[in-house]
């Protein structure tokens, strides 16, 4: 994709986000599509380890969590200011990524997926044990200052204003991501994903790709999660918990992880399913399940993929009824 196209489609995407925030006028729609575009972004997350590496984690809520404690914990110290603690937290959190990736990606298949959740455990059982600490199972408020990047906390925390800035945030991670995986990066991990032999074969180093892919998906699912502390002021274990992480997959497997889209589009079908089929059934995890399998069964590439192939097959009955006229 070139950068002018990739730019015009950038700044469609901004502007369809202020238009729905001046359409939309309910607080509690706001709000809900707010919560909706926050697990878009982390579900991307979770998406680029899976396109980029072919690896299923089960527990990136680790990142999703540990953001807000960590910025939390150096709020609660006034140790720095509140936009130097969400950079650093950020940059922390990439680090403890990529080093922890350099170990773990050398672990194939299901056995990785295993280890990404005993991790993830091990965060969440000390965030619940900690009470002095981080609150325990009560959780911990957060407190923002009354400002931040010079904007008033009072002003940033309307639902409109919260959404825009959710919405900006999933747009530009998608940019950049589509960007990022344009270059050279992007080929070299696809190529260590499709066939890592091979690739070490013509001189490929494949151990420190797999791992920046792993701290890229962990910085990403860390904003999400700095989101979610900013819109909420809290944050608590369950933000660790597997389950967290399990339905960011669900996202993931409903959207399609092969389009950089994919996952956001399952997070927004999960949210209004969660929401419309709620207030007609108790159990609607169980709907939601059903149609889970039935996308894997009928659209391994979800539905992303599935739109992709109608958007094709319009093109390609278009072309042909002007080729026969």
């Amino acid at each position: 994709m070139s950068f002018q196209r990739m730019s015009l489609l950038t700044l469609s995407a901004l502007a369809l986000g202020v238009a729905a925030n001046l359409v939309v006028t309910s607080g509690t729609v706001l709000s809900l599509l707010t919560q909706a575009i926050v697990y878009a972004v982390f579900a991307i997350g979770v998406g680029v380890l899976l396109r980029q590496n072919g690896m299923v984690s089960f527990g990136h809520a680790l990142f999703f969590g540990s953001s807000g404690y960590m910025v939390g914990l150096i709020l609660q110290m006034h140790a720095m200011p509140a936009e130097l603690a969400i950079v650093l937290t950020l940059a922390g959190l990439a680090l403890l990524a990529f080093l922890m990736g350099l170990v773990m990606v050398r672990v194939p298949g299901v056995a990785f997926g295993m280890l990404t959740l005993a991790v993830g455990q091990m965060a969440f059982l000390m965030a619940s044990r900690s009470r002095g600490l981080t609150g325990g199972a009560d959780g911990m408020n957060i407190d923002w200052p009354a400002t931040l990047f010079g904007v008033p906390m009072s002003l940033l925390l309307k639902p409109a204003n919260m959404f825009l800035l959710s919405w900006f945030t999933l747009v530009l991670v998608l940019a950049l991501l589509s960007g990022l995986l344009a270059t050279r990066f992007g080929g070299i991990t696809e190529a260590v994903r499709d066939n890592e032999e091979r690739a070490r074969f013509i001189g490929i180093r494949t151990v420190v790709p797999r791992a920046a892919v792993y701290a890229l998906s962990a910085v990403i699912t860390a904003a999400a999660g700095l989101l979610s502390a900013l819109n909420t002021g809290f944050v608590s274990p369950e933000n660790l918990h597997w389950s967290l992480s399990g339905v960011a997959l669900m996202m993931v497997v409903v959207g399609g992880y092969k389009s950089l889209w994919g996952p956001a589009l399952g997070a927004v079908v999960y949210f209004l399913a969660k929401d419309l089929l709620g207030d007609y059934a108790n159990h609607w995890m169980a709907i939601f399940g059903v149609a889970l399998i039935t996308v894997i069964v009928f659209s391994p590439n979800g539905i992303a993929g599935a739109l992709t192939r109608l958007v094709r097959s319009r093109k390609s009955t278009a072309q042909l009824a002007v080729t026969g006229t």
